[in-house]
């Protein structure tokens, strides 16, 4: 009999660093996790730039480059 083995976390590369989720996050939870729910942002997963109505409905995988910039009022 063989088993495969499943992993309950993965490693993604955000914004240049390696960061450790748990499987099955979707943007829209890396999003809230990093404090920017809420915010004006574009979100780019392995160079493709990600519409907000896809945001809950994308499920990030192991291994994958996500680019996240939000804008910051100034004068």
């Amino acid at each position: 009999m063989t088993f495969i083995q499943t992993s309950k976390h993965m490693i993604i590369l955000f914004n240049g660093t390696e960061l450790k989720l748990n499987t099955g996050t979707t943007l829209k939870q890396l999003i809230e996790q990093q404090g920017l729910d809420g915010k004006r942002l574009a979100a780019e997963v392995n160079l493709e730039i990600i519409p907000k109505a896809d945001h809950q409905s994308l499920v990030l995988n192991d291994q994958d480059k996500v680019e996240i910039v939000h804008a910051i009022g100034g004068g």
